[in-house]
């Protein structure tokens, strides 16, 4: 059983270990509200000039009115949000996504 418990430990990622950022965007049509997950080793691209920061350029779609929204993010070496613009929507909270 236990190489059973390895092998499939393969294709779910070994645990429970979640390596991300969420962002929570709403929809400027019709409100939808998205949980965008960001995945720091992959979405991120590193901003040689920032000296040490991230930028991230981001396509999402609802699935309410299936509106193409665009965001583009820029973090600090902690990942947190220094400027951000969203074409078609906002940035919210997460208080404000778990909100009805």
């Amino acid at each position: 059983m236990g190489f059973l418990n390895k092998l499939g430990s393969l294709f779910s990622g070994g645990g429970e270990r979640d390596d991300a950022i969420h962002l929570y965007v709403q929809c400027d049509k019709c409100g939808a509200k998205l949980d965008i997950r960001v995945d720091k080793q992959h979405d991120l691209m590193p901003d040689y000039e920032g000296g040490g920061t991230y930028f991230l350029r981001k396509e999402m779609l609802d699935d309410q009115c299936f509106t193409l929204m665009y965001a583009d993010v820029h973090f600090d070496r902690q990942y947190n949000i220094i400027a951000s613009e969203v074409q078609g929507g906002r940035l919210i909270s997460r208080e404000e996504f778990e909100a009805e």
